[in-house]
């Protein structure tokens, strides 16, 4: 009886403490952020509470996050089953000599964990809530339900950009992984000077997007001003010059994946292929794409994530020109693309519309995730486990 009242008591002591390092995590943060009375407020709560979050945030920041930081050391602890009762000093000591990583990793796991949760999963759990308000800072915002969703789905300059980005993404994807796989098959059949190659077409992929767009943007205009036009001046230009700058930069990264795919292909398998007498075309189709599906997997990925999330090379190369008026008075840019389109409605010069940009960027994340993962799930099921 005795047994079971204290595994009641440790128990309740466990729960006791969760719930207080999810308070201590919880106030850091948002005191760190400066929002807790402007939540507090919006959900109509006074009196010592708002008082007491006024003066959380008046803190220093290092005073809040080290708060926060307590608070999940206090839940890791629990969690991963730390008994807050006193033991025998010899045998804790001899624990802690046996296994001294195992009893303190989670001092090194929480800063990690907790740079994460202020520098990733707070801005984004906030920002999915700012969707829901209108707002032209953070810290002030009014709830508006889905007035932003409404008004993102009947803007057709997000809808256009929606179509011309989905264009985009299908081409580049076809175009990349058609030419990486051809140079990664033709660099491995044992030409000359194969490393020099692979180095060479590997280097745009290091040079930054901004100063892409830029370059291609003064070689394609150094062209068609020949003809009298630009590269911003006619959309289909601006598409071309798009693709053409996307394969340039991408074709020599999935390349060297690619490689690495050819070059794990197991060799008995293409051996036996050739003394049933198999073609090198039978043998490329049958043999080694079946064997090396997880690089297909992997590029296509890539290639159609980056497709879809294009924002500097659109930015630098034609900053959505040229623009189509349209009968209401509102303006579509032609070129531009999802992430551009969400850029330049948070950042227009009235700011009254963040909130609905904000949505824009809520729609784009759970657009490029679910097809992210079909594609994941559609690739990964012509596997071939060897």
């Amino acid at each position: 009886m005795q047994n079971k009242r204290n595994t009641g008591g440790s128990k309740a002591l466990r729960v006791l403490a969760v719930i207080i390092g999810a308070l201590m995590t919880l106030v850091g943060m948002l005191s760190a952020s400066g929002d807790m009375d402007k939540i507090l407020e919006g959900i109509g709560v006074g009196g010592g509470l708002l008082s007491f979050a006024k003066t959380m945030e008046k803190l220093p920041v290092w005073n809040n996050t080290t708060l926060a930081l307590v608070g999940l050391l206090l839940i890791g602890g629990v969690l991963n089953g730390i008994d807050v009762k006193k033991r025998d000093s010899a045998a804790l000591n001899s624990k802690l000599i046996r296994r001294p990583v195992q009893r303190l990793y989670l001092v090194f796991l929480a800063p990690t964990f907790a740079a994460f949760c202020l520098g990733f999963l707070y801005p984004f759990v906030k920002g999915i809530f700012l969707s829901f308000c209108r707002f032209k800072t953070t810290s002030k915002w009014t709830w508006v339900g889905f007035d932003n969703y409404v008004s993102a789905f009947n803007d057709p300059s997000f809808l256009h950009a929606f179509w011309y980005t989905a264009i985009f993404a299908v081409t580049s994807l076809i175009l990349i992984n058609v030419l990486s796989f051809a140079v990664a098959y033709a660099l491995t059949r044992g030409i000359r000077g194969t490393n020099i190659f692979r180095t060479v077409f590997f280097m745009p992929n290091l040079i930054g997007g901004i100063v892409l767009g830029y370059i291609w943007s003064m070689i394609f205009n150094g062209i068609l001003i020949k003809y009298s036009t630009s590269v911003v001046l006619e959309s289909k230009y601006g598409f071309w010059g798009l693709i053409i700058l996307m394969c340039w930069q991408q074709i020599g990264y999935m390349m060297i994946i690619y490689i690495a795919g050819l070059q794990s292909v197991p060799e008995d398998m293409l051996e036996a292929a050739r003394i049933d007498g198999a073609t090198r075309w039978q043998t490329l189709w049958k043999v080694t794409i079946p064997n090396m599906m997880s690089s297909f997997t992997i590029c296509i990925f890539l290639t159609l994530t980056n497709g879809f999330k294009l924002f500097d090379q659109n930015l630098a190369l034609t900053a959505g020109r040229p623009f189509l008026q349209q009968p209401d008075g509102s303006v579509i840019k032609t070129t531009e693309m999802l992430a551009l389109n969400i850029y330049n409605a948070f950042y227009s010069s009235s700011g009254n519309n963040r909130g609905t940009a904000q949505a824009k960027a809520v729609l784009f994340f759970i657009l490029v995730a679910a097809i992210g993962l079909i594609q994941l799930r559609s690739t990964r099921k012509k596997e071939v486990q060897q």
